[in-house]
C-alpha cells in the first residue's frame, strides 16, 4: 500500500523560513517553483523575465516570511501575491523603459483587454465564473490591475473615475472573488 499523500503546509514552511531554515525555502521552491514560474510567465510573457521574477519572489519570501499574517489570507495566496506583484512590476518597468519611436507611438508590447484577457483566464473556469459575477466597471478594474498591470492611478485615468473609487472597487471586488472561490 502507498502511504497517504500529506498536503504541503505552506504556513509551517513560512514559519520555518522566518526562523532561518533554508531547507524550508528549498522545499517551497521544489514544491511550487514550477507553478510560480508559470504564473510569472503568463503575466510577463517572457521566460527569462519570469525566471528573474521567481528568483526575486523567493528572495522576498525568504526575507519577509516573518511578516506573513494568516489573519489576512492563506500562506499560499501570500506567496503567489508576491510572485504576481513582482511580475506586474516587471511589466510596468519594461513599459516605462520602452522608447517612443519617431512618430511618438509606443512600439513596446503592452497587454490590452480582449483576447489576451480571454487567453489568460481561460485556464480557470471557476475564476472566470467569479469574474462574470462582478459588475462591469469593477470587473474592468480587476482586469486592468491584474492582467494589464495598471496602477490604481492609471485605472482611474482610464475609467475617468476618482482614485478612491477605483481603490474601493478593487478592494470590494477582490473580497467578492475570494468569497466566490472558497
Amino acid at each position: 500500500m502507498n502511504a497517504p499523500v500529506v498536503p504541503f503546509d505552506f504556513h509551517r514552511c513560512l514559519e520555518a523560513c522566518a526562523q532561518g531554515d533554508r531547507r524550508a525555502l528549498q522545499a517551497l521552491y521544489d514544491h511550487e517553483g514550477a507553478r510560480m514560474l508559470g504564473v510569472a510567465r503568463r503575466i510577463a510573457r517572457d521566460h527569462a523575465t519570469a525566471e528573474d521574477v521567481v528568483h526575486d519572489a523567493m528572495v522576498r519570501i525568504w526575507t519577509r516570511a516573518a511578516s506573513f499574517d494568516p489573519e489576512r489570507g492563506s500562506a499560499r495566496g501570500w506567496i503567489y501575491s508576491i510572485t504576481r506583484h513582482l511580475a506586474l512590476n516587471s511589466i510596468r518597468d519594461t513599459r516605462r523603459e520602452t522608447e517612443l519611436d519617431e512618430s511618438g507611438i509606443d512600439t513596446g508590447v503592452v497587454l490590452h483587454g480582449g483576447q489576451d484577457d480571454a487567453d489568460l483566464w481561460s485556464g480557470s473556469a471557476k475564476i472566470y465564473r467569479c469574474l462574470e459575477q462582478l459588475q462591469p466597471t469593477p470587473q474592468r478594474c480587476i482586469l486592468h490591475a491584474y492582467v494589464d498591470g495598471c496602477s490604481h492611478a492609471e485605472i482611474a485615468t482610464l475609467l475617468g473615475a476618482p482614485l478612491g473609487t477605483v481603490k474601493a472597487w478593487i478592494k470590494r471586488s477582490l473580497k467578492a472573488l475570494r468569497e466566490c472561490l472558497e
